[in-house]
C-alpha cells in the first residue's frame, strides 16, 4: 500500500461515522467509516476507493481529492498533503483547486440558496444539493465537461434560457476573465488545453480575437425548471485573493417565477439515486445518501421551494 492509500485508511478510520450522518446500527468490526460510507460522502464508487487504498490509481483527479478531503473533514494542511500525495503539488503556475475549509464554511452557511464553487478557468468544482435541484445533477456529464464556458459554446447551459442580449454580454464577459486567467497562469497546460478545445467554436474565436480583458462578475438567469417552471435569478460571485476560486450564489428575483408546475401523475417516475466516479468509466452502484452529504447530487431527489 502507497502512502496516498495508507493517508485515507488511516483518515477514515479516525472519522465517527455519527458525526457525518451515519448512525451506529450494525456492529462494526473497525473502527471508523466503512468504504462504501465513504463512497457515499465523496461521490464516487467503493471499487474506486478500494483502488485508491490499494495504490492501483495513478494520480486521481483535483476533484476526487477535493471531495474524499471534505468527506473526510481534513484539514486545510491535510488536505495540500492529500493533493502533493496524488500529484497535484503546488505550483504557482497552476491554476489552484485546493477548496479550503473556509470556503466549505460559508457554503454551509448559505446552504439556503444554490450555490457552486469553480476554478479560474470556470471549471465546476463543488455545488450544494440546492444547485442540483435548480440547474440538474452536474455528476451526469464528465469531469472535463463541467466547465461553464464549454456548456456556453460547445453545448448548453443546463436548463438556462437566455435572450441574445443576455447571451452576447455573458459570452463577452466570460472570454475576457478567461483572458484575464491565461495572464496569471500562462504555463498551465489544463488551461492552454481548455482554450485549444473552445477554439473549435466560432463565437468563441470571434471572441478571443478580440483579446479584452476582464472579470466576470454577475448574471441573469432564467431557470426552466420542470417542477417549478421558469424562475428568474441573479448570481453573485465572490472571488478568493489567493486562489482566485469562484463562489456563485444565485438568489430568485421578487415575483420571477412563472409557468405552470407540472402535476405528479404527469411526470416521469423518478428514478433511483445514481452516483458515479468521476475517475472511472464503470458505473457506480447505487446507494443511500446520507443527511449530511455534500458530495453526492441525485437526480429527482429534492425540488427547489422558490
Amino acid at each position: 500500500m502507497d502512502q496516498l492509500g495508507a493517508a485515507l485508511r488511516a483518515w477514515r478510520d479516525r472519522l465517527d461515522p455519527a458525526t457525518v450522518g451515519f448512525a451506529h446500527g450494525s456492529p462494526r468490526r473497525v473502527p471508523g467509516l466503512r468504504r462504501a460510507e465513504l463512497a457515499t460522502l465523496a461521490g464516487i464508487s467503493v471499487e474506486y476507493v478500494v483502488r485508491l487504498e490499494q495504490g492501483r490509481v495513478a494520480t486521481p483527479s483535483a476533484q476526487v481529492c477535493s471531495a474524499l478531503a471534505r468527506a473526510l473533514h481534513l484539514s486545510d494542511d491535510e488536505q495540500a498533503h492529500f493533493l502533493r500525495m496524488a500529484g497535484h503539488a503546488t505550483d504557482p503556475s497552476r491554476v489552484p483547486r485546493m477548496i479550503p475549509g473556509s470556503l466549505y464554511r460559508i457554503v454551509d452557511q448559505l446552504a439556503g440558496n444554490p450555490l457552486a464553487i469553480y476554478d479560474a478557468t470556470w471549471q465546476l468544482l463543488h455545488w450544494n444539493p440546492l444547485f442540483a435541484a435548480t440547474f440538474g445533477d452536474p455528476t451526469v456529464r464528465g469531469v472535463g465537461d463541467r466547465n461553464v464556458l464549454v456548456w456556453q459554446f460547445l453545448g448548453e447551459l443546463p436548463r438556462v434560457r437566455q435572450t441574445a442580449a443576455e447571451r452576447v454580454a455573458f459570452e463577452e464577459s466570460l472570454v475576457a476573465d478567461l483572458r484575464a486567467t491565461t495572464s496569471r497562469y500562462p504555463d498551465d497546460p489544463d488551461l492552454a488545453a481548455l482554450v485549444s478545445r473552445l477554439n473549435l467554436s466560432p463565437r468563441f474565436c470571434e471572441l478571443w480575437s478580440r483579446r479584452a480583458v476582464g472579470g466576470h462578475q454577475s448574471a441573469h438567469k432564467l431557470v426552466q425548471h420542470p417542477d417549478v417552471g421558469d424562475v428568474a435569478m441573479n448570481s453573485d460571485i465572490l472571488n478568493t485573493q489567493d486562489t482566485n476560486l469562484r463562489l456563485v450564489r444565485w438568489t430568485r428575483l421578487l415575483g420571477g417565477t412563472r409557468g405552470t408546475r407540472k402535476s405528479r401523475s404527469s411526470r416521469q417516475p423518478s428514478r433511483g439515486p445514481s452516483m458515479e466516479c468521476v475517475n472511472s468509466a464503470r458505473p457506480c452502484c447505487r446507494t443511500r445518501r446520507s443527511q449530511h452529504d455534500h458530495h453526492i447530487h441525485h437526480r429527482g431527489q429534492q425540488v427547489p421551494r422558490f
